[in-house]
């Protein structure tokens, strides 16, 4: 498929405004996504890149509809937390409060668990090797996935191990309904689906592709969105604004900013999931810290999910944007990693950091 380069035609994502021709996609990019089809194996890739909430440009390679909807699994996790902080945002429930006093069904040392450490894996409840949300029946409620994530043991003390992919997205899940007295989708429809635009988004199930959403009461949290590049778009372009929409405040600037400051450091790092393969990486609320500045501050953070679907935000650069397809993380991560440079060299007039 060849080149296609959107400029600040992207009303879509905010308010145009006058500026010089926009931006074309850099030399060397659309080679990479090329790559990505022919030897890595992907049927076709999208490219999405943007700058203070205008599209630069968007680049599509092999075979992708412009309006694909896709499974992004871990992808999932960054709306999941910036619903959850929505709610925080209110002061329906508290990042420290440990769990056990809303969730009685945990008791012990889990009853002692914050949402804090549920966000950021480090709450002892074991990593996505388990499957053990993955496996859980979509028809439940998230108050029962709760009650059956609250019978398994520990794996660690919370707070003192990093395993990323635990099954506590769904204690969060419950956490969040049993706060408003809304479900997952409708809260979700009403605080960031409508708001932001995502018309072609909706939560499901991984193992259960073809489940229809409104027969879904458990939706997996850290891995069942389903999305097109456009809807995750909108997503990032509220994050990089600091939580604001088209003028509307979706959520607080605090909550971006705790979403993007390191929430792993002291804790040991015991299970990684296949593609993160860069040295020293950390993590925040519901999303990856591949930078850290001084202090605990995240400047390019990122949610890749395992199939393929990687968008990031890199503060340092003003830049932000995704990679979307369907082909297993480990056999793109390369490549997906030397495009951002050629995007980030592009833009900053020099080489990459």
């Amino acid at each position: 498929m060849p080149l296609i380069v959107l400029g600040v035609a992207a009303a879509i994502f905010s308010p145009a405004v006058a500026c010089s021709a926009p931006p074309q996609a850099p030399a060397g990019l659309q080679t990479v996504l090329d790559r990505m089809v022919t030897k890595d194996g992907a049927r076709g890739v999208t490219v999405l890149v943007f700058r203070h909430g205008h599209l630069l440009y968007r680049v599509d390679a092999g075979d992708i509809a412009r309006d694909a909807r896709l499974p992004v699994a871990s992808a999932s996790k960054w709306l999941t937390a910036a619903l959850v902080m929505s709610v925080v945002d209110d002061g329906l429930l508290s990042l420290d409060e440990p769990i056990g006093r809303r969730l009685p069904a945990f008791t012990g040392a889990a009853a002692g668990i914050t949402l804090r450490q549920i966000l950021s894996f480090t709450s002892g409840q074991g990593s996505l090797a388990g499957l053990v949300d993955l496996r859980q029946d979509p028809g439940l409620s998230l108050a029962e996935s709760a009650r059956a994530i609250a019978r398994r043991p520990l794996e660690d003390k919370p707070g003192a191990v990093f395993r990323y992919g635990s099954p506590a997205l769904q204690v969060a899940g419950a956490l969040v309904e049993q706060a408003t007295g809304k479900s997952w989708a409708r809260l979700f429809e009403e605080r960031l689906g409508r708001p932001l635009g995502l018309a072609h988004t909706t939560w499901g199930s991984p193992l259960w592709p073809d489940m229809p959403p409104a027969d879904i009461h458990n939706p997996n949290l850290q891995g069942g969105l389903v999305t097109t590049a456009e809807d995750y778009g909108r997503f990032l372009t509220m994050l990089d604004a600091g939580g604001r929409h088209a003028g509307r405040r979706i959520l607080s600037a605090a909550s971006v900013a705790r979403m993007e400051s390191v929430q792993t450091r002291g804790a040991r790092i015991a299970f990684v999931p296949a593609g993160a393969t860069a040295a020293g990486l950390q993590y925040g609320l519901g999303n990856w810290c591949e930078v850290v500045e001084a202090g605990s501050r995240c400047s390019v953070v990122s949610s890749p999910g395992a199939f393929g679907t990687y968008p990031w935000i890199d503060r340092r650069h003003d830049l932000y944007g995704l990679f979307f397809m369907q082909r297993r993380l480990p056999l793109v991560e390369k490549d997906i990693r030397a495009a951002r440079r050629i995007i980030v060299r592009a833009a900053s007039g020099g080489p990459s950091r």
